[in-house]
């Protein structure tokens, strides 16, 4: 499981059982990683997810501030961008992430931190809007 499993849950939990994608994140990664407290509380692929929801980009979650993540955030809409302008091509997180760091002029050298494995799981299951 992934990082990209945990946001498609949470997007769909936020929106089938109403509750806030703050919320829908806890119960999702608490469900796919039960055993690990590490990943479970790890920043970046949370900050991600609320904020592609704070920017009203995932399906049926209404635009509203989720997270005060300004980083995360916007390396999260950046890599939508890119993905909605390469449509036809296939990224990798790895890739996705150094498109995004070109792309936001901020330092090549920074580390994936699993922010494109939440963003390539909900492009892939048709959740970005």
């Amino acid at each position: 499981m992934s990082y990209g499993a945990v946001a498609v849950n949470a997007a769909t939990l936020a929106v089938e059982n109403k509750v806030s994608p703050l919320d829908a994140w806890e119960i999702s990664v608490s469900k796919i990683y039960p055993d690990s407290k590490e990943s479970q509380q790890k920043g970046c692929p949370k900050s991600s997810f609320l904020g592609l929801c704070s920017e009203g980009l995932v399906k049926s979650i209404p635009k509203e501030n989720y997270t005060e993540s300004a980083l995360n955030r916007q390396y999260a809409k950046t890599a939508v961008d890119i993905l909605k302008a390469n449509k036809s091509k296939i990224f990798t997180p790895l890739e996705l992430w150094q498109a995004t760091l070109r792309a936001s002029d901020a330092a090549i050298n920074k580390t994936h931190n699993s922010q494109m494995n939440v963003v390539l799981g909900l492009w892939d299951k048709g959740l970005i809007v």
